[in-house]
């Protein structure tokens, strides 16, 4: 699938089951001194690379960003791809299940914290809400657990995957 976007970018949306059965999803949050999405909450992600496909973007980027291993991610598909609106990426998100408990290696020239929160809490979190970026205002679905602010591009992937799971 294609979707409007000057730079083609991939995330990974890992998740995992915890010991009492409950699903979680793996975030990043983004140093507050970057030029693009500074504070934001993503999954980890980034710019293609010549050469590469989106799906190996998107696991570089998971490994550079938290440490995660290609080859610890059981690749379960993609989710619909989804445009940003102000830095003009197209993001083609790639779903991933690993195993819980893994100690994250935090890439510190983009990643602040690694956050990891379950899905029934992300589910009770659902709300909408009309933010300005840049002089450009739009609706964007959001995700308020913990203090921490999901939306925008990020939101709109969580939503499609939301909508995914049983």
């Amino acid at each position: 699938m294609d979707v409007h976007g000057r730079t083609d970018a991939a995330v990974l949306a890992p998740l995992y089951v915890d010991p009492a059965g409950d699903l979680h999803a793996v975030f990043t949050k983004r140093r507050d001194d970057l030029r693009r999405h500074a504070g934001e909450i993503s999954f980890p992600g980034g710019r293609q690379d010549p050469g590469e496909t989106l799906l190996e973007t998107a696991l570089r980027e998971a490994h550079e960003e938290i440490g995660l291993p290609p080859e610890a991610v059981d690749v379960l598909g993609a989710l619909e791809p989804t445009p940003t609106l102000v830095t003009n990426y197209a993001i083609y998100p790639f779903v991933g299940l690993i195993e819980p408990g893994f100690e994250w290696v935090i890439g510190e020239t983009e990643v602040a914290e690694v956050l990891e929160l379950r899905i029934g809490d992300l589910r009770a979190a659902y709300g909408e809400r009309r933010l300005v970026r840049k002089g450009i205002p739009f609706r964007t679905p959001t995700y308020e657990v913990g203090g921490h602010l999901i939306w925008g591009a990020t939101g709109r992937v969580l939503q499609d995957l939301l909508g995914r799971l049983p």
